[in-house]
Parts: C-alpha cells; sequence; structure tokens
C-alpha cells in the first residue's frame, strides 16, 4: 500500500501538542535513558519501538480500567490503548528530531464482524537514511500478535482482511485522530470504553 501524507511538510510530524507533551519532564527523563548521541535514527526507532511494544502495556491485555490519553500519562502508569500508546511513541521520536505520525486501521473489534468494528493506532516513522516512511505498530504482542521491527515488509499487530469489511487507511496524520481523544476525554472505564464506545471509522 502507498502511504499518503497528510502534509508536505515533515516539520509538520516533529510538532508537540498537549497530547504529544515530549517537553514534559518525565518523557525527557525516559528519553534520556533510550537514547544517547551515538545511536543512528534507525537504532533509536527501534529502541523506541520495542520499549513501547514490550514495556508499555495495553490495557486490554492486562484488563485495566484506567484512562491514559496524552504521553506523559502512559509512560506514568505504563498503560494504554493503542490510541494513547500511538501519543507516547511520536512523543519519543519527535524529541529525537525523528518525524513521526498516526496512522489507522478499522478492524473486527473481537473475532467476527456481528460484534462491530474498531479504529486501531498505529504509528508511521520517517527514516532520512532510507528517505521512506514505514509504519510501526507498538500495541504490544499476545498470543494472537506478533508485530515487530521492519524497514522493508510491514510486520503489523493486525493484517487487514478486506474481506471482512476491514479498512488499511493510507493517510499519514500529523495529529491523533479526534475522534479517539474524545473517547478517552469523555469516559472514566477503559474496559467500558473497550467495549462499547471506541470510533468504528475515520
Amino acid at each position: 500500500m502507498e502511504l499518503i501524507s497528510e502534509s508536505d511538510k515533515i516539520q509538520d510530524y516533529l510538532e508537540e501538542s498537549k497530547m504529544v507533551d515530549f517537553s514534559n519532564p518525565l518523557v525527557k527523563q525516559v528519553a534520556s535513558s533510550l537514547f544517547n548521541a551515538s545511536q543512528t535514527e534507525i537504532e533509536k526507532t527501534k529502541i523506541a519501538f520495542l520499549f513501547m511494544r514490550d514495556q508499555i502495556n495495553h490495557v486490554w491485555d492486562i484488563q485495566s480500567r484506567r484512562v491514559t490519553c496524552k504521553a506523559s500519562e502512559v509512560l506514568r502508569f505504563k498503560e494504554g490503548i493503542c490510541y494513547a500508546k500511538a501519543n507516547l511513541f511520536a512523543a519519543l521520536l519527535r524529541c529525537q528530531g525523528i518525524p513521526t505520525g498516526f496512522c489507522y486501521q478499522r478492524l473486527m473489534l473481537f473475532d467476527t464482524f456481528e460484534k462491530g468494528y474498531s479504529l486501531h493506532a498505529l504509528n508511521a516513522v520517517y527514516l532520512q537514511t532510507l528517505d521512506k516512511w514505514i509504519r510501526l505498530d507498538a500495541r504490544g504482542n499476545n498470543d494472537s500478535v506478533d508485530a515487530q521491527f521492519s524497514l522493508d515488509e510491514e510486520r503489523l499487530a493486525f493484517p487487514v482482511q478486506k474481506q471482512f469489511d476491514e479498512i488499511d487507511y493510507p493517510t499519514i496524520y500529523v495529529r491523533p485522530n479526534q475522534q479517539t481523544l474524545d473517547v478517552l476525554k469523555h469516559h472514566s472505564d477503559m474496559l467500558e470504553i473497550y467495549q462499547n464506545y471506541l470510533p468504528e471509522k475515520l
């Protein structure tokens, strides 16, 4: 699939925002422990991906009711839904000068289409040395998810099943989708959100 940049200005994918708050002291502290000046952008991207995938829990996997959204909150509690984890992944890389955007898929929420659909968030990273965007999904692995860091063939958490009306959206967005932020803002129980209130499509 050919990815489409929402903005032609690569600098837009480095901006800080309320949700991607990479100037927060905790984010800066963790970034300084993960990265150093001798690392290449590819090395930093892989380090950030593995940290996000393996050290920050997906709330459904641990059955947590806590709602996190902005990057510093996800880092503080070390958990979040994919929307929140994408915010932190973007923050860690943007603070290192690595352009990072937001991508989405429409997926079956559980195992059959009768149970509904939801938006799933992941990230796209622009690697200057390769002059290309790559998509990475730091949702977190489990018995049925095996996302990997790959520069060539995508190894995402969820292959899209078009026969079930799942959608792989090609656009790389500068900012997280407002629907995904609103649902976290207006509800206080993450398990309820996950089962009943996730947006279904862009």
